[in-house]
């Protein structure tokens, strides 16, 4: 086995920390285009209103919905097919359903480009499976049109009946078509008319604009960048207008270490989920928690009168009522330094998610938890 003086292993142990260093800072290095967007570069949501024809009875019932009779009878005016007045109340349409369509209008879209839609039922339809959407046009927030739309829809879901017996399987109002809509207007962006433009972080942070800005003037070898506050950072390039994509090229593949994102755990109350990142932390603090179960059971009896009391057989609900309370178990909870320090903390608690969000508002205000609390 080789020997090594003190000052060789120094190097050695030099050069590893070195290299975890590196390693480390590789795994945490970020591109600018995965914190930041460029102002003005942004989708827009796209909404039409349409028929959806085809369907296998399945359809709105029209006594209860009369604007899906009212647009099936302006379409088949525009085809040129008038209906005599006293027929629109006999009219029963049990193949067509009235849908919302919906679609995202992505930045630098042109003319032709294709867009998926999602279509999905306004009215009582049991189902939209097998229908085919007729010409809809979507609209932006401005009321222009943007795309029209129309296709086969596709739904996930599957349903069956019989006999009063019903089962199904995911949504069945609801589908979507690929590449259903195309796009037929173009959205205006004046980027290419700019000197100056901002970049916008994602999460608003000192330390990590700053950082950016830092990264993006050492990478140009002018200064470039200047950050205006926690989420905005100026740019003002000196680079030719026709040279201006391959700026930007080289502007979202910048590379830098973000800081490390503030202490947050997201509450859901509606579900009970639970959501911590890497920063939160946890004190030394002692937690008891104890069960409380409530358990009514409902039985229904028969009251079955004499033959000749002149009574009448009825049914009696007896309800019987029990409370159990467990122990409270008072349980010592070390400093966490790391997420998975107070996440088996948490555990060791054997509490369900909606009791950990009580006792995680309650280890905050005794200050025994370093984070931000969101309830949503």
């Amino acid at each position: 086995m080789p020997r090594y003086t003190l000052k060789a292993l120094k190097r050695l142990a030099t050069a590893w920390m070195l290299g975890l260093m590196l390693v480390s800072l590789q795994v945490q290095a970020a591109r600018l285009k995965d914190i930041a967007t460029i102002q003005g570069v942004r989708s827009n949501q796209l909404i039409g209103y349409g028929l959806i024809v085809g369907l296998d009875g399945t359809g709105d019932q029209t006594t209860q919905t009369p604007f899906t009779l009212q647009t099936t009878l302006s379409m088949l005016q525009v085809m040129g097919v008038v209906l005599p007045p006293g027929t629109f109340s006999t009219i029963q349409l049990k193949n067509v359903a009235a849908v919302m369509v919906t679609a995202t209008l992505p930045p630098y879209a042109q003319p032709g480009q294709s867009l998926d839609v999602t279509v999905s039922s306004v009215a009582n339809s049991k189902s939209l499976r097998g229908g085919t959407l007729l010409m809809t046009p979507l609209k932006g927030a401005d009321g222009q049109i943007y795309a029209m739309a129309q296709g086969n829809l596709v739904v996930a879901g599957a349903g069956a009946a019989a006999n009063g017996t019903e089962v199904q399987v995911n949504q069945l109002n609801a589908g979507r078509i690929s590449a259903g809509a195309t796009v037929e207007r173009v959205v205006p962006n004046d980027l290419s008319q700019l000197q100056i433009f901002n970049l916008e972080l994602k999460n608003a942070d000192y330390s990590t604009a700053s950082m950016a800005a830092e990264a993006i003037n050492k990478r140009f070898g002018v200064y470039v960048a200047e950050a205006v506050d926690a989420r905005v950072i100026k740019i003002q390039p000196h680079t030719a207008q026709v040279e201006r994509v391959k700026f930007l090229a080289t502007l979202e593949n910048v590379e830098l270490t973000p800081s490390q994102p503030s202490a947050k755990v997201i509450l859901n109350a509606r579900t009970g989920s639970i959501v911590l990142n890497q920063s939160v932390t946890l004190e030394s603090c002692a937690v008891a928690h104890g069960n409380l179960t409530v358990t009514i059971n409902t039985t229904p009896m028969v009251s079955q009168p004499n033959a000749f009391a002149g009574g009448r057989t009825a049914v009696v609900n007896q309800s019987t009522v029990e409370i159990n309370a467990d122990k409270g178990r008072v349980i010592q909870l070390n400093r966490g330094a790391v997420l998975a320090d107070v996440v088996k903390a948490l555990n060791a608690v054997g509490a369900t998610p909606q009791d950990l969000v009580a006792i995680l508002q309650a280890m905050k205000a005794a200050g025994a938890l370093h984070a931000e609390l969101e309830i949503i």
